[in-house]
């Protein structure tokens, strides 16, 4: 049994076996009373059976966070104070330990203090514990897949590219919020002296690389395509195809050239730093990136929405199962907890709409990032700006078409049903309205609503509120227009923002533009071209808008060494007076156009960052297992 422990705990809490038993359990088996050890691999659909596993591994940012989820830990939204469940306030508080502490937290290790399996983290744990499982299974796979004999060599380039792609896509969902760690690529023997130390980010970046590689090599474009993914056609956007292999070897080379983890990697011999970014790195995932871009373009596989469509990406009201996401999402999170869909609309509204929940505001600040239509930004919310158009009298006037469908603003129509008063049918998000004083302490803090994942007219008046009907969002890890900006990004800083890729002929700045015209946004405005750093401005802005709410801000703030810095520390909320004019109910039907006085914006919460909190804290149990594990810098 000690030697059982050591084995796994020492992998980092990795899964005790790939059930559910107990080690007890497995380990009081009569030796021979199991299947034979070959015969979970001897053929395609017995390997894809174990293989399986791994997808159960995927973690889930939203769905796997029980009744309550929160996911957004940059300075996008504001969680009800008093809730110390929460993870997102924890980080407010600089609290990064609660990762693991509080109970609304994707990323819980699923070992108690004792070493033991604590049943109520999902027995498996979340991002952490289910990472470090899902790495022993892919290890055990590639150990046995000569053990495949009774197969064709499609079914083998299948099950031998899922598992290279799995393998490093869960030590890269690690490596992005702990940095640099032991990269174990082969199943530990169970006499090892367990000393594997961690390596530099950017050195764990090459050895997920090279699996990645492995994957695009192996792997399809399209499974319905192949001969075994033709008996599931329709039922196979799950799984990693040659494009997502692609994209995640983008995304993995694109984080090594940032400027944090090139920054923490400087003592790498090939350290280059340009802007703060590592050319050569943006250089190779820009590649990656107009590869699959190219191949995509030639398949027809994946497309961005219509705009007609854009909110169809993020959540189905009413549809069944029918999941999210288009023909735009090309990986998805983790699909198999659902509990907080029935609970997510009682989160976003105020007590007017519906009483129960947890509640979470998007901060005034982040709100602002959704500029004008014309492609330019507000540059202050309180100041007239002739050159955007922007009018801190008419704020809500001529925005970025996103702003209305992401956004409860004061006035917009929130009840159906005839028969109630004008302040509970149309948000009262004033200062002094009632959306945000019928019960201070849960009502809405900031000054607006999020509608991204949950339809508009969710309240009890129109539909029974929280579970009248179904509501479903599974949040893509990575979607087209994700890959338009990191491509951007990776030309940008590898060749230059004018300049594209060798793979592909689409320029930095045109990348950036495909997205915003999709959502009717002009171009951005030539001001912002005549230097890369007004470039960058652009599509770090596009960024924020674009994957509003996703999970991506925190990551971003984080490789762009902007989280502690200001103003992106700050949460505001926003306060504002009616104008006189405004006070007719008749104006409600077209808010756009709302007149407002004393707009003034200010902070909830200022976050006091230094520089340990570019990265969460390794468990203290684990980094006294041996002196080449050690702690991230600050948490000592």
């Amino acid at each position: 049994m000690k030697k059982f422990y050591k084995i796994y705990t020492l992998l980092f809490a990795a899964a005790l076996s790939l059930s559910s038993v107990s080690c007890t359990d497995y380990l009081d088996k009569a030796p021979g009373s199991d299947i034979a050890p070959t015969e979970p691999y001897k053929n395609y659909t017995n390997f894809q059976g174990f293989l399986e596993q791994c997808y159960n591994d995927i973690p889930g940012l939203a769905s796997t966070s029980w009744y309550h989820g929160c996911w957004n830990y940059g300075e996008d939204e504001y969680w009800q104070p008093s809730e110390t469940r929460m993870l997102t306030n924890a980080i407010d508080q600089g609290n990064y330990w609660a990762w693991d502490e509080v109970q609304y937290s994707p990323f819980h290790s699923g070992i108690d203090l004792d070493g033991n399996h604590d049943v109520n983290r999902d027995f498996k744990g979340r991002l952490w514990g289910m990472c470090w499982q899902g790495i022993y299974a892919t290890n055990l796979g590639l150990e046995n897949l000569g053990n495949l004999v009774d197969a064709t060599q499609e079914e083998k380039n299948l099950i031998a590219g899922q598992l290279y792609f799995f393998r490093a896509f869960f030590h890269f969902q690690i490596m992005q919020y702990w940095g640099g760690i032991p990269y174990i690529d082969f199943l530990i023997p169970s006499v090892a002296v367990f000393n594997y130390p961690r390596l530099t980010y950017q050195a764990c970046a090459d050895k997920a690389a090279e699996d990645f590689k492995k994957a695009v090599e192996l792997l399809p474009v399209d499974w319905d395509k192949t001969t075994v993914g033709k008996q599931n056609v329709g039922k196979n956007k799950f799984r990693p195809n040659k494009i997502a292999a692609l994209c995640f070897l983008g995304k993995n080379y694109l984080w090594a050239g940032s400027p944090l983890m090139n920054e923490v990697s400087k003592e790498n011999p090939d350290f280059k730093n340009v802007n703060g970014y590592n050319k050569e790195y943006c250089q190779k995932a820009a590649e990656a990136f107009g590869e699959a871009l190219k191949i995509n373009k030639e398949a027809g596989l994946y497309q961005l929405s219509s705009y007609e469509n854009y909110m169809n990406i993020f959540y189905t009201y009413d549809q069944g199962e029918k999941i999210p996401g288009e023909k735009e999402a090309i990986f998805y999170e983790n699909s198999s907890n659902n509990n907080w869909n029935w609970n997510q609309v009682t989160d976003y509204r105020p007590t007017t709409l519906i009483q129960g929940g947890i509640k979470v505001y998007p901060t005034a600040n982040y709100v602002d990032y959704f500029g004008m239509a014309n492609g330019k930004p507000i540059k202050d919310i309180t100041k007239k700006d002739p050159d955007s158009g922007y009018d801190p009298e008419y704020p809500f006037k001529n925005r970025d078409p996103r702003f209305y469908d992401l956004f409860i603003y004061d006035g917009v129509k929130c009840v159906k049903s005839a028969g109630q008063d004008a302040d509970v049918q149309y948000a009262s998000l004033y200062t002094g309205g009632k959306y945000r004083t019928a019960t201070p302490a849960k009502d809405c803090f900031t000054g607006y609503c999020l509608k991204k994942f949950c339809d508009p007219y969710r309240n009890r008046f129109d539909d029974g509120g929280e579970r009248a009907k179904m509501m479903r969002v599974l949040l893509s890890m990575i979607r087209l227009a994700d890959v338009y900006l990191m491509y951007a990004e990776s030309v940008a800083q590898g060749y230059g923002y004018k300049e594209s890729s060798q793979a592909f002929k689409l320029s930095a700045v045109d990348a950036v533009n495909i997205v915003r015209n999709r959502a009717h946004v002009d171009n951005i405005a030539d001001e912002y071209l005549t230097n890369l750093d007004g470039f960058m401005s652009e599509l770090r802005r596009e960024r924020a808008v674009e994957l509003a709410f996703e999970g991506h801000r925190f990551t971003d703030l984080r490789r762009w060494l902007l989280i502690d810095k200001a103003p992106y520390t700050q949460k505001m909320a926003v306060y504002f007076d009616r104008a006189a004019d405004q006070k007719d109910v008749a104006r409600y039907d077209d808010p756009k156009n709302n007149h407002v006085l004393n707009l003034k914006e200010e902070p909830l919460i200022t976050r006091k960052f230094t520089s340990k909190h570019y990265w969460f804290p390794f468990l203290r149990k684990d980094v006294k297992m041996y002196p080449e594990f050690y702690q991230n810098p600050g948490w000592e």
